[in-house]
């Protein structure tokens, strides 16, 4: 690697708003808000809306959609489309 021209590569905790859990990771993202983690250092901390503690693919926690009406909708609507 070229020296000088990355960004610094450092530990970084996310901070799930959705959840609460909060991950201990490297990246480049930094922020200026810190936060003490479990062995006593500080580190930088960025919030984020949704991670995978909270997403519904990931939790298993999906809802259940009608798509049953949505596809009776659309064919209603496009039912004489392209015939002449």
């Amino acid at each position: 690697m070229k020296k000088d021209i990355h960004p610094d590569y450092q530990p970084v905790v996310f901070n799930d708003l959705a959840s609460g859990t909060k991950f201990l990771t490297r990246s480049t993202a930094t922020s200026e808000k810190t936060i003490e983690w479990e062995d006593g250092s500080t580190y930088p901390v960025i919030d984020v809306e949704i991670s995978s503690a909270s997403h519904p693919f990931y939790t298993g926690k999906q809802r259940i959609l009608d798509s049953a009406g949505r596809v009776e909708k659309f064919k209603d609507r496009y039912k004489g489309f392209g015939k002449r």
